[in-house]
This record gives structure tokens, sequence and C-alpha cells, in this order.
């Protein structure tokens, strides 16, 4: 991973887009810092598309999208969310976003039954790992808490991860879940599938106009396949995990990381 401030300028210059993770890329102990914030509203302001790309279940992300006034807060300046690592998707305009997915609402019902009994065989085999809280905004995808509330041992993640695709699902592990769900998703094809749906376009066939910012296992769909692509400093604590890093890295890490990402992507339209 080279240093961010080796980004050649002219490689900045023709971008269109940035896609970026959300926990412990955009956010610091859990929340958004404002300078991150800032900078989604400033890539936007300029004329880039933004989209988060999240582990994260779509109920959780409905506040993000469409704004919360009972805790006086707003819609996220990004131009959509896709969560449960690609799966589904808020989209439109902020405050009247609406959900679309990758899968038909049957096969989406008869998965969920399917999850249900991987969870309580998890649970049966690895009693330490526990759904995680926010499992109730879940729609396709399974989620186990390895580092946010709960600390789960390398040797167990690496159980759940083995039990999960036993059962003939998909996996990945972020920075503080583990996920499995049934169908190929992941963020490299979530980014397309947005792409295609939100804007028309083709994601591999104009990767060089895109950036990639995320900081750990579920990201490595995006790193592999993005020409820039960019981690926050944070990675470095699981780089050498990684069956693909991304090419730069940042000096700062998690939302102040992501701020210096978009500085850096702003400087080139100076």
């Amino acid at each position: 991973m080279l240093p961010l401030v080796d980004w050649p300028l002219a490689a900045r210059h023709n971008l269109v887009g940035v896609f970026t993770d959300i926990d412990d890329t955009l956010t610091t102990h859990g929340a958004i810092t404002p300078d991150a914030l800032q900078a989604l509203a400033d890539l936007q302001a300029a004329g880039l598309v933004v989209i988060a790309i999240t582990g994260r279940p779509i109920g959780w992300c409905e506040a993000l999208a469409n704004g919360d006034p009972a805790q006086g807060q707003a819609a996220w300046p990004v131009h959509a969310l896709v969560a449960e690592n690609g799966a589904v998707a808020w989209v439109g305009s902020p405050g009247r976003r609406h959900k679309i997915y990758q899968q038909e609402a049957p096969l989406r019902a008869r998965n969920r039954a399917r999850m249900r009994a991987v969870a309580g065989r998890i649970q049966a085999e690895v009693p330490e790992a526990q759904v995680t809280r926010d499992s109730n905004g879940r729609e396709t995808d399974l989620a186990f808490d390895a580092a946010e509330f709960a600390q789960l041992t390398p040797a167990q993640v690496a159980q759940v991860v083995a039990i999960l695709q036993a059962e003939g699902m998909h996996t990945t592990v972020s920075s503080i879940h583990i996920h499995g769900c049934f169908g190929l998703f992941n963020k490299w094809r979530g980014a397309c599938w947005i792409a295609q749906q939100l804007l028309g376009r083709n994601l591999s066939d104009e990767r060089e106009r895109w950036v990639f910012v995320g900081d750990s296992g579920n990201d490595v769909a995006l790193f592999e396949h993005g020409i820039h692509s960019v981690g926050v400093a944070n990675i470095h604590g699981v780089a050498a995990a990684l069956s693909h890093r991304p090419r730069y890295v940042s000096a700062a890490a998690r939302g102040a990381g992501f701020a210096e990402v978009a500085a850096a992507i702003l400087a080139a339209r100076a």
C-alpha cells in the first residue's frame, strides 16, 4: 500500500464517483465524524456520485438514508446507501427513499427461514457467537458480532465462518461482524448492480473513474477490482490477513482518513 500522497493528481482528475464503507471508514467509535460528514457533502457538491456501501442491515441504514427528525438527524448527503454487502439499497430522493433488492421476495423469504436454522446451529456449536444487535433490521444476510459489543477470538471467528460456508453461505468478515448470505453478494457486485440500476453505468468498463474506500475484510472485493482504491489508516491492523489490499492508504484513521481522501479527490478538481 502506498501513502495517499503518492496518488498522482492526474489520476484523480476525471473521477466521477466514490464508493465508501461506513463502519470505521466514515465513523469513529460508532458515529460519523463532522469532518467525514462534511466530506460527503463536499464531494457531492463538486458533482461526484457518492454511494455508501456497508455490511450493516438495510433497516439500520434507514435513518441515514431518510433522516430521523425525532433525533434531529438529516439524511446523509449520498446518492444511495447499499446495505447487507450489496444485496439491497436505499435509493431515491433524501427523505423519500425506497428499497430495491437483488433478489425477488419469494426467494428472500425462503432464505430467511434457512438463515434462522443456520443461526440456531451456530449458537449451539459456538455459544460465544451471538447475532448482531442490529439483526432485526436485516433482510438478506445473517450476521454475528465479532468485535462490536462482543469479542470473538480468531479461532471462534474461523469456526463461525466454517459453519456458514458448510451450510452453503457466502461469507465476509468486516471490522466488527461476520456475515453469511445465500447468494453471491459482495461489495463489488453490489457496486456494479447499483451503478447500473441508479445511473445506467457499467462499472466494470469505467473502473478508472471511481474510487473505493474501506478498511476491512468485506471491502476486499472492492480493493481487488478498483484501480483507485484507498484504505483509511486503521486498515494496517488487518492488512496482513487481506487477500487484496488497497493501492493507497491515508495517514489518518477512520472518519479523519475519509476526509483526507475526499480532500485529495477535490484537490484534482480545483
